[in-house]
Formats: C-alpha cells, sequence, structure tokens
C-alpha cells in the first residue's frame, strides 16, 4: 500500500515538473540546419523550459538542462544486437532520427531528434573518437534502455553542488555508493558520461602529475557530471546553428557596386546599357587615371600605421 502511494505521489510530482509555458514564437537554433549536421555519438544539448529544467539551471548555473546522445537512424546501427535492442523500443519510422535520453518521468528511452524542434539546441561532438568507439558509446547507451529516472540522483546532485547545506554534503548521499552490478537508474548526463567512460574517451577527466613528471588521467564520478560538462569539455567540438549564420548572409552583397549597373571596359570607357551585345550610351563624369592614382595613395596613406615623434 505504501509502495503504491510513494508510486503515486512521485508520478504526480514528475507531472507537475515536466509542465511547460507555451512555446515562444522566437526559435532561437536553426533545427533544419542541425537535424542535417548532426552525426551519431554527438551529444545534443538542450535548454529546457519545464518547471525541472528551472531547478536545473538553478543548481549547475547553466542554460543546459538536459543531454541526449544522438544515434542516428535505425539503419545507421551496422551492430545487429544494438539495433535489435533499439528496436524493441522504437516502434516508430525506421528513418527517424533518433536520440536516447533519460528523461523524468519516462526513463531511458529511445525518442525521436524532432521533438525538440523549437528549442534552444547545441551539438557537443567528441573530438578524434574512432568509428568504433563511436559505435561503442551508442551500445552501452542502447544496454540502459528502459532504466528509470534517478530522481534521487537530482536532488543529492542539488544539495552537493550548494554552496551551503544543512546536512554534511556526503551523508546519506546516492553519489558516493557505489553499488555492485548494472545500475537501475539514471539522468541523462551521468548515462551519457558513462558511455564514453565505458571506451575510455575523456570528458572532464581529473589530471594527476606523477613524481617522475608523466601525468595520469582518472574518471570523474559519472553521478556528478551535468549537460554543460559537455559544452565546458576541451575534448569535445562545440557547434552552433543560430537562426541567421553569419556565414551564410552573403556580405559581399553589401560591396559598393555602382547602383546604375555600369559595364566597363576599363576605366574610361564604361556603358551603363548593354543592347544586342554592344555598349551603347557611354558615362560622363568619371575620374581619370591620374585623379585615381591620387586617390589611391591617399587611401593608402589614411589606412598606414601612424608613428608618434619623440
Amino acid at each position: 500500500m505504501f509502495k503504491r502511494l510513494q508510486a503515486w505521489i512521485w508520478t504526480r510530482l514528475a507531472d507537475w515538473l515536466e509542465i511547460e509555458p507555451a512555446q515562444p514564437d522566437a526559435q532561437p537554433s536553426d533545427f533544419e540546419r542541425l537535424r542535417f549536421e548532426v552525426k551519431p555519438c554527438d551529444v545534443v544539448l538542450v535548454e529546457g523550459r519545464s518547471r525541472i529544467s528551472g531547478i536545473i539551471k538553478t543548481i549547475t548555473v547553466s542554460h543546459w538542462t538536459h543531454a541526449a546522445l544522438y544515434i542516428g537512424r535505425l539503419h545507421d546501427i551496422e551492430d545487429p544486437r544494438t539495433r535489435e535492442l533499439i528496436e524493441q523500443h522504437w516502434q516508430g519510422d525506421p528513418g527517424e532520427q533518433l536520440v536516447i535520453e533519460a528523461l523524468l518521468g519516462e526513463g531511458t528511452i529511445i525518442a525521436p531528434l524532432s521533438r525538440y524542434r523549437g528549442y534552444h539546441l547545441r551539438i557537443c561532438r567528441p573530438a578524434g573518437i574512432s568509428r568504433r568507439d563511436a559505435f561503442g558509446v551508442i551500445q552501452h547507451a542502447a544496454e540502459r534502455l528502459g532504466l528509470n529516472y534517478d530522481v534521487r540522483q537530482v536532488f543529492d546532485l542539488a544539495r552537493f553542488m550548494f554552496p551551503w547545506s544543512i546536512l554534511p554534503r556526503r551523508w546519506r548521499s546516492s553519489l558516493f555508493v557505489h553499488n555492485a552490478g548494472a545500475p537501475t537508474h539514471n539522468v541523462c548526463s551521468s548515462m551519457i558520461a558513462r558511455a564514453f567512460h565505458s571506451v575510455h574517451y575523456p570528458v572532464l577527466p581529473l589530471m594527476v602529475h606523477d613524481n617522475d613528471g608523466s601525468v595520469r588521467l582518472y574518471q570523474r564520478n559519472f553521478k556528478l557530471f551535468t549537460p554543460k560538462d559537455f559544452d565546458t569539455s576541451p575534448y569535445f567540438e562545440i557547434i552552433k546553428y543560430p537562426l541567421f549564420a553569419f556565414d551564410e548572409l552573403a556580405v559581399y552583397r553589401n560591396l559598393p557596386w555602382d547602383a546604375e549597373g555600369a559595364v566597363c571596359e576599363d576605366i574610361h570607357d564604361c556603358f551603363d546599357t548593354v543592347i544586342d551585345g554592344r555598349l551603347v550610351e557611354p558615362l560622363r563624369g568619371l575620374l581619370s587615371e591620374d585623379e585615381v592614382l591620387a586617390q589611391s595613395i591617399s587611401l593608402l596613406d589614411d589606412m598606414a600605421p601612424k608613428t608618434s615623434s619623440s
């Protein structure tokens, strides 16, 4: 009876925490470009809008509240066993772009990337990871499908990261308890960090200098990872797709082209119309060659660095 009541309370709490306000009209990310460029094993960071997202923003002091592992489409999964695991949790379109993620109220699931259309997104790409290890990360994450979301870990993480606490931060905390065997609960960042740890790919390792001058790396406790750690890691390339991409605004269109559309053979032979392949109506008032040379020298003088006299 008590367990059923506890489950009912957790379900109601999860539903309340997952409520989102209306989607804003302005979309900060170019989702179509992102979905075209994303690659399997990329980590997709999400700025959520739900109540739980607001709590995570406060805890982590970061806009990023969720992380999902992009795995591609079903036909991108080469390993038959991993593909079978994914098919057990995804009965939708096999051509859909998919992510593995851990969500409050849903657990560790397969979801379409398209569910994050309209959100602020960022891609964190593991730099230099081998093809074999990239699929090893995906396989490790797929083996966690079906696990419940670890709400206790979120609250313990909040207690650990706050600068003050009534109780000692490690006292009765799930963050520092080592359980033998496979985990039974997940949160998004911990699940992804552990998947990268499984192939010895660094996210934010601890570094120790030995007495002989060599360096030794240690894996961090995967339960302490938050979404922003993938953004902070020097081992992940940060890829942004803003709605207005400066590299696509064609800055050459701002060059000072003649507004009348004149066509020139040289500086003394310009015409404003082309009829039957012949240039007609020569333009008047163009600068002479000496005037052009004089203006060019003056412009170069203005651009030259000035030296102060002592």
